[in-house]
C-alpha cells in the first residue's frame, strides 16, 4: 500500500505514499535535486482499463455472417458499457476517453454506463476523464461496484444527475492531495503553490456535484473521508444505493434480444441536440 511506483512519479496522483522521492529535471537529466511533482493518494499498482490481468475471457456470438468474437470488454463497448478497474493512470485514461467519444460519435442522445471500481490515481489522467464526461453530449451514468476512492469518487460524482448509482457493498473515499517535494526552495514553493491550487478545484468541483457548501467539502477532504453507499448518498456523490438492476435497463436488455438492431445507431447522424 506503501509503495510509490517511479511510473507515476512524474504526476499528481492519487497515492497513498507521502514520501517525497526526486526526480531528474526534463531540462536536465542529471539533475538529482530538481522537485517532484506532488502525488495525491490512494494506492497502487499498475494496471490498465477494465482488467488487471492478462486473462482476458473472449465472447463468441452467432451472426447470420457466421461466428463472430470478441474480447469481454469490448463486447461490452458494444453495449455503451464502459469499466475503470484499478488504478486511474494516463494509459488508463487514455483508453476511456477515446470510448467515450466514439459512443458519442456512435449516438449522441444515448446513455453511456461506466462502472468504477478503482482507488483512484494520478489526478491529471482522472482529469481528463472527468472533463471529457462532462464536455461529450451523451449523459454518463456512473456505479460503483467494490470501491470508488479519492480521484474515483470524482468519476463517480460526474456522472449526469439521477444516474449516479452505488451497490450495497461498494466503498467511497475523499480526501485531499498530499505529496512530498525536493530541492531548491523556490521549486518547492512553486510546487506548495500549485497543489493548493490543485486541492481548490477539486472541492469546487465536488461542490458542484454534490451540493454541499464548500466549508463542508474542505473540512471533509481534510482526512480520508470513508463512506457506505447511504453516506455516499448523504453526502451528495451518488442519487441512489441499488441492489439489483432496475426493471427499465432489464425491459430495454430483452427488447434488444428479441428485436436485434432494434434502436441502434438511431439519431448517430442526427444535428447536435440543443
Amino acid at each position: 500500500m506503501a509503495t510509490t511506483f517511479s511510473k507515476l512519479d512524474r504526476f499528481f496522483s492519487l497515492s497513498l505514499p507521502k514520501t517525497s522521492v526526486a526526480t531528474p529535471s526534463p531540462h536536465n537529466a542529471s539533475s538529482r535535486n530538481r522537485i517532484q511533482h506532488p502525488l495525491l493518494r490512494p494506492a497502487a499498482a499498475a494496471a490498465a482499463i477494465c482488467t488487471t490481468s492478462n486473462l482476458v475471457p473472449m465472447v463468441v456470438e452467432q451472426t447470420n455472417r457466421g461466428e463472430r468474437s470478441y474480447d469481454i470488454f469490448s463486447r461490452l463497448l458494444k453495449e455503451r458499457i464502459i469499466c475503470i478497474n484499478g488504478p486511474i493512470d494516463d494509459a488508463t485514461a487514455a483508453v476511456v476517453v477515446a470510448s467515450l467519444l466514439f459512443l458519442e460519435s456512435e449516438n449522441p442522445n444515448k446513455l453511456i454506463s461506466m462502472y468504477i471500481n478503482s482507488p483512484g490515481g494520478i489526478v491529471t489522467s482522472g482529469m481528463a476523464i472527468y472533463d471529457t464526461m462532462q464536455y461529450i453530449r451523451s449523459p454518463v451514468s456512473t456505479l460503483c461496484l467494490g470501491q470508488a476512492a479519492s480521484m474515483g469518487s470524482l468519476l463517480l460524482a460526474g456522472g449526469a444527475p439521477g444516474e449516479r448509482r452505488c451497490l450495497p457493498n461498494a466503498r467511497t473515499m475523499v480526501h485531499q492531495p498530499s505529496g512530498g517535494a525536493q530541492g531548491q526552495a523556490t521549486d518547492i514553493a512553486i510546487q506548495a503553490k500549485e497543489i493548493i491550487k490543485l486541492r481548490d478545484r477539486l472541492n469546487r468541483i465536488y461542490v458542484k456535484h454534490t451540493k454541499q457548501p464548500l466549508e463542508r467539502i474542505e473540512r471533509c477532504m481534510e482526512r480520508d473521508l470513508f463512506m457506505s453507499p447511504e453516506e455516499a448518498k448523504e453526502f451528495g456523490i451518488i442519487d441512489e444505493v441499488i441492489e439489483t438492476r432496475p426493471t427499465s435497463l432489464v425491459t430495454d436488455a430483452v427488447s434488444r434480444t428479441k428485436n436485434p438492431g432494434h434502436g441502434e445507431n438511431k439519431g448517430a447522424k442526427q444535428s447536435p441536440a440543443t
